[in-house]
């Protein structure tokens, strides 16, 4: 008989939470709202039941580790070329798991501190109600 530990709903919920805290936190530091748009078409880190249905347990806490460690590093200022390698470990990680994320390290070393946040459509307003 063999137990599988499937990913749990939690997981999936802290997973797309953290997908849409990178499209209004990260991605308008470094980008355009054009460019952000664009992301969302292609289906950056999408995710689909047909992922979640797959996820060990496991995977899913690799998928969020990877997806907060890369989150630190593109948060840090300014970046450090030193955290490069595990950056690019974590999204082969991604890419591993079925998760499409086509950056390198370079394109946001090459516009960072370049951007206002505040002016992109895709930030989080302050006065928004949680919901």
């Amino acid at each position: 008989m063999k137990i599988v530990f499937a990913s749990t709903p939690s997981q999936k919920e802290e997973i797309n939470g953290m997908v849409r805290g990178i499209y209004s936190t990260i991605f308008p530091l470094y980008f355009t709202d054009e460019e952000i748009s664009q992301f969302e078409w292609l289906k950056v880190l999408h995710t689909s039941d047909n992922h979640f249905e797959h996820f060990t347990l496991k995977d899913a806490f690799q998928v969020m580790s990877s997806i907060q460690t890369v989150v630190s590093i593109l948060e840090s200022t300014p970046l450090e070329k030193q955290y490069e390698p595990l950056f690019n470990k974590n999204v082969e990680n991604l890419q591993d798991f079925g998760l499409f994320f086509p950056f390198e390290f370079s394109q946001f070393e090459e516009v960072s501190g370049m951007k206002n946040a505040m002016l992109s459509l895709y930030t989080k307003a302050d006065n928004e109600l949680p919901v």
